[in-house]
């Protein structure tokens, strides 16, 4: 990678290289400007050993010639070599603090990078007292400042962190990084970078199980249509494991030089990756997906065109039977005037981790995390601490359904070789919220085959859909994973089938192992069919129809007009508490409310009877609390199909 300085102090003087004799040196020595002169010709030819070699010698020659140190300290920092980068900066200094502003900003880059935050301070303070330092790199320079001072009050209270290398069974002696797990955490979907005899090396996706005892089996590539002989990268797991999105670069069918692509899984067998083309995918360079738990919303991170470029920020669509929405960028609580990365949305829905260089952290790129609000809008980014985050580039982490376990890729001592994928507890301030599991079946009533109908979990108490999702076509099983402690409706609807709708609490966290069922049977539309509208709500005593109901309500609105139905009968239900007279008027009235609901959105009288029941048709035992519940209820009956 070229550095900041390269790019600055380099690119000045391969300027003047063809016009040579004509540029005017602070030395006066034509050996020590032959040297440098040289230098930049094996550096324009990347050569750059020998242009260090030739550096060094014009400093040798010239011990106070600023140019060469200067070029020296460019060339051992393009050349990684930061301690060596920094002393070279040094002596430039220390000839003429002046003579090139820039060199003090470079010099404390540098230092950050290696975590010598004191020395960054001084030299910073330093830099911005000079008064032809670039406004820009001032701006920038706050910036830096400001993570020493986040650095320095770190390192006095660092947090928990003890990670530990999960295996052979993962980790081998080639490069692991990216993990994504499912919702039960039985399965990890990783990228390894392997040799490959046509191209050197290339990205694949490999997949590792879990036994019962909580370890890593040995991991087996995901195979075609999926990988192929180019680069796979960055997937991400749909929270029921059955879809994978994921980067492939430089495709024939791609927009730009990295596009997002998806893969549906079909029983055992992943089928052929799909790019998610217009408006997601541009000639810019789209990366590093996140699928959301609700099964709509996909993050994703967008740069301006080369990877390494620094506008890259990240971005949010969803998806509905229109197709993608145009992608919009996160607030500026996440998005920084530096670069981010690496993100991920949890399963909760509502707790976003990714990586920046743009926020006070402790040097490098750090990982944070950023917590949706209840208005919708996402809280201020937070850092999250020492050791976690060092001066080194963090290359960001996803965490565990039960939010209790963190997983990340690090080069650390005591690897298997290159990047591994480590585990460690995450700490109680950073956890996302507790999230209670749900798994459901669909099913056809009458035959009892699998059906992959489409399903809407709704939170009761803001009315906002938070799953919206399909079952399994060849299972018709779905995976929920939600915030613990709410209640939920759920609507399940196929065409030519009577949509299905129940509520759920989960007011206590339910594991994966045990989760809330959702068995859903739905009955085929024909004569004498009947559903109940489980989300439709009254006080006591009461034919007021309470807020919550619009969106059932609105549900059954969509259902008659997308069927051919030429008569339904909208039926009201009492338990058999009180006297037949009251309940009977009672019953006839919520009929009455819901029959006149339909009438105001759109569906024709004719099409329309409603009738109250009373207490004369129980479904449940009348003596207990749960068969009252399931008693008071709206019916929908078809009278007719066209």
């Amino acid at each position: 990678m070229i550095r900041f300085a390269a790019l600055c102090l380099i690119s000045i003087l391969l300027a003047g290289t063809a016009t040579a004799q004509k540029r005017t040196y602070s030395s006066t020595s034509s050996k020590a400007i032959k040297s440098l002169e040289s230098a930049m010709k094996y550096y324009d030819s990347r050569q750059t050993n020998k242009a260090i070699s030739e550096a060094e010698n014009a400093t040798r020659t010239d011990p106070n010639f600023i140019e060469a140190w200067m070029l020296l300290g460019d060339l051992q920092a393009d050349n990684n070599n930061l301690p060596a980068a920094i002393d070279a900066y040094k002596k430039a200094i220390g000839i003429n603090a002046g003579f090139f502003p820039n060199t003090y900003y470079a010099l404390a880059r540098y230092e950050m990078e290696l975590g010598r935050y004191d020395d960054v301070t001084e030299h910073l303070n330093a830099f911005m007292k000079l008064p032809n330092a670039q406004p820009e790199k001032k701006e920038q320079a706050k910036m830096l400042l400001a993570s020493c001072d986040f650095a320095r009050e770190a390192l006095k209270h660092p947090v928990p962190f003890a990670p530990e290398n999960l295996g052979d069974g993962v980790n081998s002696v080639f490069d692991e990084y990216f993990p994504s797990i499912t919702v039960d955490s039985k399965q990890m979907l990783f990228t390894r970078k392997i040799k490959s005899d046509q191209f050197g090396w290339q990205e694949d996706f490999y997949i590792s199980n879990s036994d019962n005892n909580g370890k890593w089996m040995k991991a087996k590539n995901v195979g075609s249509p999926v990988n192929t002989e180019l680069n796979e990268g960055a997937p991400s797991f749909s929270a029921d494991g059955q879809l994978i999105f994921f980067t492939a670069c430089d495709r024939p069918e791609g927009k730009g030089s990295c596009d997002i692509y998806y893969s549906r899984k079909f029983g055992d067998t992943w089928g052929r990756p799909i790019n998610l083309g217009s408006p997601v995918n541009t000639g810019a360079w789209e990366s590093q997906p996140s699928f959301s738990s609700d099964g709509k919303t996909l993050y994703f991170v967008r740069g301006s065109g080369m990877r390494d470029e620094k506008d890259q920020d990240i971005y949010m669509t969803q998806v509905s039977e229109k197709g993608w929405s145009t992608p919009v960028k996160l607030s500026d609580k996440i998005n920084s005037p530096g670069k981010e990365e690496a993100v991920f949305i949890h399963p909760d829905n509502q707790t976003l981790y990714f990586v920046s260089d743009g926020w006070p952290g402790m040097g490098g790129t750090d990982i944070y995390m950023s917590r949706r609000q209840p208005d919708g809008s996402w809280g201020d980014a937070i850092n999250l601490g020492y050791p976690i985050n060092t001066f080194a580039n963090e290359t960001g982490l996803i965490v565990s359904p039960d939010g209790n376990t963190a997983y990340f890729s690090s080069n650390r001592d005591g690897g298997f070789g290159g990047l591994d994928i480590y585990s460690f507890n995450l700490y109680d301030k950073v956890k996302p919220v507790p999230v209670s599991y749900a798994k459901g079946l669909v099913t056809d009533a009458e035959t009892n085959q699998p059906i992959d109908a489409k399903f809407e979990v709704i939170d009761l108490e803001s009315g906002q859909t938070v799953v919206e999702s399909y079952s399994d076509k060849s299972k018709g099983e779905f995976l929920l994973t939600l915030p613990a402690g709410k209640n939920y409706a759920l609507n399940v609807s196929k065409r030519k089938y009577l949509f299905y709708s129940d509520h759920f609490s989960m007011t206590e966290t339910a594991d994966v192992q045990h989760p809330v069922a959702l068995n859903v049977k739905l009955q085929p539309v024909k004569d004498g069919s009947t559903m109940n509208l489980n989300n439709i709500f009254f006080d006591t005593n009461s034919a007021t129809l309470k807020p919550e109901s619009k969106t059932e309500l609105d549900k059954l609105v969509a259902f008659i007009k997308s069927n051919a139905l030429a008569k339904i009968e909208v039926g009201g239900h009492t338990d058999n508490v009180g006297d037949d007279k009251s309940n009977q008027t009672l019953s006839e009235n919520r009929a009455k409310a819901v029959y006149d609901y339909l009438l105001k959105s759109g569906i024709e009288a004719i099409h329309l009877t409603w009738k109250g029941y009373g207490e004369s048709k129980p479904i449940a035992d009348n003596t207990t609390e749960s068969g009252k519940a399931k008693n008071r209820r709206t019916e929908i009956t078809i009278l007719k199909v066209h």
